[in-house]
């Protein structure tokens, strides 16, 4: 896209460089938007501009040229540092929607929300899920929680890199949705470990079972992507889930077991000689 619509978004800050945040920065750039980037690791400046992005020194620059801003920061604390009056995105102008991408817990989506809204601030969650390789792809799904026409005037960005983007309701349901995709994904994980160990325990060719299972009715997204989940995440998505359930008293006993599954897992995920030892 050579030129925006008129009246469309055009001006785009993003925070937090990271694997998923980075090549976020390449496809927004290639879709024609004006893309300020701000990380605080400064080491990263070269590689944003060879996206074609311009680098800020601070995250207030970077709010007081921007029409969107994406945060892809890590936890809770580093979103409420940023979106708080006063704290690194404290002048924001009014009308800007404020889009984050980051899994938290959807209380403080709510209550940033409803803060944000008292400055006239449009602040919306919208995480993403499939991955790195999606993310490299520009394919990754989106769900966004916020008022309608809010996603609507966001859509366009966020279809840069996601081909799939999911309206999920009010300001925190996106997160709710993520939790639902990050219990399900991680359950996938260690069944298909369980599952392939098991089989080749018995003489079986694994990564031909593999193959098989993914045209099954036990196909699941972890077992055609097979061998390339880091599991960086792992626990603390499912601390987040465990939090979640605690503050609606709901009992989630298998995600309580995956979660101490998932950190035993990690050192030696596709290692299938080593499962079960």
């Amino acid at each position: 896209m050579n030129a925006l619509a008129k009246n469309a978004v055009t001006n785009v800050g993003l925070i937090g460089a990271g694997r998923m945040g980075m090549p976020m920065v390449g496809h927004l750039a290639a879709r024609g938007f004006n893309v300020r980037v701000f990380d605080v690791d400064a080491t990263k400046r070269p590689e944003v501009e060879r996206r074609k992005a311009a680098w800020q020194g601070d995250s207030r620059s970077l709010a007081a040229s921007s029409e969107v801003i994406l945060i892809c920061v890590g936890y809770d604390r580093e979103l409420r540092e940023l979106v708080h009056a006063g704290g690194g995105l404290g002048n924001v102008a009014r009308g800007t929607i404020v889009a984050v991408l980051s899994t938290v817990e959807p209380k403080t989506i709510v209550e940033l929300a409803a803060e944000s809204a008292q400055r006239g601030v449009h602040l919306v969650d919208s995480t993403v899920c499939r991955g790195a390789r999606a993310a490299d792809e520009g394919t990754l799904l989106a769900f966004v929680g916020g008022e309608a026409s809010v996603v609507e005037r966001l859509k366009p960005v966020l279809s840069a890199f996601a081909t799939d983007i999911v309206h999920t309701g009010p300001a925190g349901t996106a997160q709710v949705a993520k939790a639902a995709n990050n219990l399900v994904m991680w359950a996938c994980l260690i069944a298909d470990h369980e599952a392939l160990a098991l089989a080749k325990r018995y003489g079986m060719d694994a990564e031909k079972l593999r193959e098989a299972l993914t045209i099954s009715s036990a196909d699941n997204y972890v077992l055609r992507t097979w061998g390339t989940n880091t599991m960086a995440w792992a626990e603390d998505d499912m601390d987040i889930v465990q939090r979640m359930a605690a503050d609606r008293a709901i009992a989630l006993p298998q995600a309580g077991l995956n979660r101490e599954l998932c950190r035993m897992l990690k050192p030696k995920r596709f290692k299938l000689d080593e499962y079960g030892v």
